[in-house]
């Protein structure tokens, strides 16, 4: 039945924001993404490929409401993005004011020790710039039975050259690899990389694009619903669905086929 569920009511889910980070290809060919691969002691998702991000903390709703941002919330799960960027990367994206490789290995240091963004902002008399997160998608896989559920906001956003240091944070990944889109599903379909049913779908969706101005342009003109997979019964079997129409170019996949955290 279409829309069938897995339990009697959904669940919560925990507010979360995570960006995918485009440069320009050594070579000159796809645009290229940063993927990390999560600790295996993790609880969600260990030992899987994914874009970096997290969950949203309370220091980024103060910051938000302290910067006086209209939209609270979203604003919050921006600077979420922008915080475990720096946190899990060492990139210092979405942020302005004199930055190189020292000054954001001295940020990253600071935001390990104070535990929150205002703290980098004050000491390194950086600003924010949300706007070079573009809202890409929204994920909330409230009906399956998983041992934690996020509510996740997707964000594209541009390096450009990408010609920065990255680095491991040693706790939550352990590595951390720039890869097209299209050789990330590559690589996951010869089992070199795991990913989980909701970022190989972005994978597929990050597939089409040539370069970031054509992702941009492709988020900003697509419509921008919370996704909420559900399961259903299809000729090819028990499959887990999302919506059409939302810029997806796979929409139903064979349950078993399925990595879901």
């Amino acid at each position: 039945m279409a829309g069938s569920v897995e339990q009697d009511a959904p669940r919560d889910g925990i507010p979360a924001a995570t960006v995918v980070i485009f440069r320009h290809a050594p070579d000159g060919g796809a645009p290229q993404i940063l993927m990390q691969v999560r600790s295996r002691s993790l609880a969600f998702a260990g030992g899987m490929a994914v874009f970096p991000g997290g969950r949203v903390d309370p220091s980024d709703y103060d910051l938000a409401r302290e910067a006086g941002y209209v939209d609270i919330d979203e604003a919050a799960h921006q600077i979420a993005a922008i915080r475990e960027t720096l946190e899990e990367t060492g990139l210092a994206l979405g942020l302005r004011g004199t930055i190189d490789a020292q000054s954001a290995a001295e940020a990253r240091a600071i935001l390990l020790e104070e535990k929150g963004l205002l703290a980098v902002l004050e000491r390194m008399g950086w600003s924010i710039a949300l706007n070079d997160l573009v809202p890409f998608a929204r994920w909330f896989p409230k009906n399956e039975r998983l041992p934690r559920i996020f509510d996740t906001r997707f964000y594209i956003a541009d390096l450009g050259t990408g010609a920065v240091d990255i680095a491991v944070d040693a706790q939550e990944n352990t590595r951390l690899f720039w890869t097209s889109a299209r050789d990330a599903l590559a690589g996951a379909d010869r089992g070199e990389i795991d990913v989980i049913f909701p970022t190989r779908r972005n994978l597929e969706r990050l597939a089409q694009f040539d370069d970031f101005g054509q992702a941009r342009e492709h988020a900003q003109t697509t419509p921008l619903p919370t996704i909420v997979p559900w399961i259903e019964e299809r000729p090819e079997g028990r499959s887990l669905c999302i919506p059409e129409g939302c810029g997806y170019p796979v929409t139903s996949v064979p349950l078993d086929d399925a990595k879901r955290g």
